[in-house]
């Protein structure tokens, strides 16, 4: 029982520590638990063979001696004979884990891994400082005086003592002397330099030439406010002043250092020793401006790199000075003293520290507080100085350029490699939006460049490089999401370093322009990790998202490149306008028709498929404009809802409900089949009025036959099959969203549905009206009325006419003023092209009506021909000028 309850236990902490669950959560536990049991059960694993695993170990042993590792051989060895001293029954099977754990033990093990021994049987021992800490104990003066074994004893003790008696009472302590206080404590004559040495104080006193006691040495020739002092005394000054110290030649206004002019030399003038300590004072003001720098706290890491260069030369430059310095001191060798030399040796040696100093000048002046200021400084300061030829001091800056851009870069090569935003290095470039779940907008809103600031945070010269980083680090996400990274995670190894420009086997970086030779390498960087990544995305969204099925799509649900599809659907939802039932846009009942009719479609989701319906505020009747109301929505997987965004879908709606409105107008004229009436028909003697019906219902068939073949056999068939031919040829997503983006502009554009078109497309909306208006006069005469004459479309129930060269002159002027009322009333609609007068559709014979529709038929294909013609003329879109050439065609037919 004991063994059961310690096999459950072990299976419970197993259960939790490899499914992490929660120990409280039973119900999970005891499921998993009693599948474990169950494996428990029916496992029939024997015990593990000792001597086997005895016998590869020794092999192993052996492989060792054979090798030349003697050491690993005996130190294995050691360890298995330790280990025969504790004796456990599954010794075996862990040691046979380890076997089979193990990679390569003849190869890959080092002795240096294994932990060092101790040695055995080592004791340690105490010391004074342990048994005394504070060094206070066998201090006094007088341990080391005769012990006065008597003095201190009496008969009395001896009484005491021979008794075996003692009194407890009485404290047994020792005496001590008291430590005494710093006021009482006298200094040692020894610590006193001796008599013989007054000499050597004497001469430290005199070589301090600030003493009043010092300045009465004058010549005749100087002033009586100067002072002559030694040139070495003058270099040692001078040296104090570089090192940052504060020094009695020099003095320190502000940020400026001035000379004393009180202090001479003997073999110098005045204007010459001062000209030469002004311009060593100036180069101590600029070092003084890198040590102030050096005493800032920096929290941009790049900055901090930056900060520990500067170190670096400020330390250089100091053991410069130290050098100089230490020449100087006494010594057995006589030494060239000049300060000429030492004011040539400072120059060559600080100008580095100069032109950093400069540097850190310039930003500080820099009001706006932006740390990339700094390397923007650097590079100018790189490409000036070797424009100049000053190659050593190209080298190192290039080297303090490249180490701080290293550390800037971090966090770039972490967005372009990981796609992920570090927030701890300070200011970035890029936003981070993402404030949702909303995969559809992940390209576009989760992450934005920040151009509000005009990229402040970015270098100079990076900007170019920052649309390239952007997307690389946006793909990278993108792929994340995708779940797309884990079998070629480990083949991405692009590191954003230079190190390599910087080395001295590199000599063309002194010869070639620096400027070129880094935007090269840059650029080679930024596009080895935009195209790994932008390559990898299109694969997936080619493979994985299905984004040419969608497309393919998109294409017979909006641009009907399946009219066998597409008619099933037309033909219900006409025979339901026909009827005159409101049922016709009833959103779930044609959702269900539009997943039915596409079903058959193996690249068409029908559940992703719905069909929207809206109200109809304007009482549109029979117009075409009623199939607005409804609308066609398919439902995109979010990576290609990324590429083709809601306005492309929307562009898409657009253009299917415009194809639709063709057809319908198609629809009702090929229903009304005119036929012959008999000689006692009433209508069998009006055949001028016969043979115009047959003409018009001619002309518009034509019309509606080559304006829907224009825009499917013409402009969709070449435009798609250019699109496909660009988004293959796309290098990254932003590249195919601006490809689609295009290819929906141009659609709408071929097909009058642009802003700039509009008085075209509501030319060609009026003659399909004009269509449905001829379909409604022919049912009316012909007894096929079955539709509510009030819906008949209002701009055609006073149909307009541009002339009424056969109305009386009362019906003319009734007619101009319901021609007003009309225009008052639809001034926040369409407007018609060429509506001038009216007649009502009632009063007006059947003869007048189909005049009067000729006219309007031939005043808007003569709009629509012209205006296609001037906007191909400006604009240079061929198909305009096709599609005019092809609507003026009867124009030039001669007539029959």
């Amino acid at each position: 029982m004991a063994f059961t309850d310690e096999t459950s236990t072990l299976t419970d902490e197993l259960i939790i520590a490899i499914a992490k669950i929660d120990p409280n959560n039973t119900s999970r536990l005891k499921h998993l638990k009693r599948r474990v049991e169950d494996s428990f059960k029916s496992a029939s694993h024997g015990r593990t063979d000792q001597f086997a695993v005895a016998k590869q170990l020794e092999g192993l042993q052996e492989k060792f001696q054979v090798l030349n590792k003697d050491e690993l051989a005996d130190a294995l060895r050691v360890r298995l004979t330790e280990l025969e001293e504790y004796r456990n029954s599954w010794f075996p099977e862990i040691l046979s884990l380890l076997l089979q754990l193990s990679n390569r033990p003849a190869l890959l093990s080092e002795l240096s891994r294994l932990p060092k021994r101790q040695p055995e049987g080592v004791v340690e021992r105490l010391s004074w400082s342990e048994l005394d800490a504070s060094g206070s104990a066998y201090c006094d003066d007088d341990i080391w005086e005769c012990i006065d074994y008597g003095a201190d004893s009496s008969e009395e003790d001896d009484e005491l003592i021979s008794s075996g008696r003692s009194d407890a009472s009485v404290p047994q302590t020792l005496p001590s002397s008291p430590i005494p206080s710093d006021e009482e404590y006298d200094i040692p004559d020894e610590v006193f330099l001796p008599d013989a040495d007054q000499d050597f104080i004497v001469a430290i006193k005199d070589a301090q030439f600030w003493r009043a006691e010092n300045q009465g040495v004058f010549t005749q020739a100087r002033s009586a406010s100067s002072q002559v002092v030694t040139e070495l005394q003058v270099i040692k000054e001078t040296i104090f002043m570089l090192q940052g110290l504060p020094t009695s030649l020099f003095w320190r206004l502000d940020d400026n250092i001035e000379v004393d002019r009180r202090y001479t030399l003997a073999h110098a003038s005045n204007e010459s020793l001062t000209s030469l300590l002004q311009s060593l004072g100036v180069i101590g003001a600029r070092i003084d401006v890198l040590r102030q720098f050096t005493k800032t706290k920096q929290a941009v890491p790049f900055m901090q790199t930056f900060h520990r260069c500067i170190e670096g030369h400020l330390h250089k430059f100091d053991a410069f000075l130290s050098k100089i310095q230490s020449g100087f001191l006494p010594q057995r060798t006589s030494v060239s003293i000049s300060l000429l030399q030492l004011a040539e040796d400072v120059r060559n040696e600080s100008r580095m520290l100069v032109i950093l100093s400069d540097l850190i000048s310039n930003l500080q002046c820099n009001a706006s507080g932006n740390c990339v200021r700094c390397l923007d400084l650097l590079y100018d300061s790189v490409c000036l100085n070797q424009a100049t030829g000053d190659d050593s001091e190209f080298k190192v800056l290039a080297g303090l350029f490249l180490s701080c851009l290293e550390t800037y870069m971090r966090p770039i090569h972490r967005w372009m490699e990981e796609g992920q935003l570090d927030s701890r290095q300070g200011t970035f470039f890029i936003i981070d939006n993402h404030n949702d779940n909303d995969l559809r907008s992940l390209w576009r809103e989760w992450y934005t460049l920040d151009e509000t600031s005009g990229l402040e945070h970015i270098p100079q010269f990076m900007k170019p490089f920052a649309r390239q980083i952007f997307t690389a680090g946006k793909s990278m996400v993108f792929l994340q999401h995708l779940n797309a990274l884990d079998e070629v995670e480990q083949h991405q190894k692009t590191a954003l370093t230079f190190e390599g420009m910087s080395n001295d086997e590199h000599a063309s970086l002194v010869y070639l322009p620096f400027a070129a030779t880094f935007g090269s390498a840059l650029d080679k960087v930024v596009k080895a990790n935009q195209s790994f990544t932008s390559n990898l995305l299109h694969q997936e969204l080619d493979r994985q998202c299905g984004l040419w099925t969608s497309l393919n799509a998109l294409e017979h649900i909006y641009l009907c490149k399946d009219i066998s599809v597409s008619g099933a659907i037309d033909g219900k939802i006409f025979d339901l306008m026909d009827r005159g039932r409101g049922a016709w846009s009833d959103r779930y009942l044609l959702t269900e028709l539009a997943q039915s009719a596409f079903s058959r479609l193996s690249f068409v989701d029908p559940s992703r498929l719905i069909v929207r319906s809206h109200q109809d505020p304007e009482g549109l009747g029979r117009s075409v404009k009623m199939l607005r109301m409804i609308s066609f929505d398919y439902i995109l997987p979010w990576p290609v809802a990324n590429i083709i965004t809601k306005d492309a879908i929307q562009s898409y709606q657009r253009i299917s409900i415009f194809f639709m409105q063709i057809r319908r107008a198609k629809q009702l004229v090929v229903k009304q089949r005119l036929q012959y009436t008999t000689e006692t028909d009433a209508f069998s003697t009006d055949r001028a009025s016969n043979a115009l019906s047959y003409a018009l219902r001619h002309n518009m068939l034509w019309f509606l036959n080559t304006l829907y073949s224009h825009m499917t056999d013409f402009v969709i068939s070449t435009t798609t099959n250019s699109f496909h031919q660009s988004l293959a040829a796309a290098k990254d997503v932003d590249a195919m969203i601006a490809t689609h983006r295009a290819y929906m502009s141009s659609l709408e554009d071929q097909c009058l549905l642009s802003r700039n078109l509009s008085p075209l497309h509501q030319a060609t909306i009026a003659l399909l009206d004009l269509c449905v208006y001829f379909a409604d006069i022919q049912a009316t005469r012909h007894g096929e009325n079955q539709f509510d004459h009030s819906k008949t479309p209002g701009k055609y129930a006073r149909l307009p006419r541009r002339k009424p060269h056969f109305a009386s002159k009362d019906e003319e002027h009734s007619d101009e003023d319901e021609q007003d009322h009309d225009s008052d009333s639809q001034d926040d609609s369409d407007a018609d092209i060429g509506n001038t007068t009216a007649i009502s559709f009632y009063e007006a014979p059947y003869a007048d009506r189909l005049r009067d529709v000729q006219d309007q038929y031939d005043q808007l294909v003569g709009f629509l021909a012209a205006g296609l013609k001037g906007v191909g003329r400006v604009d240079g879109q061929i198909s305009w000028e096709i599609l005019a050439e092809k609507l003026e065609w009867r124009k030039r037919r001669p007539a029959v």
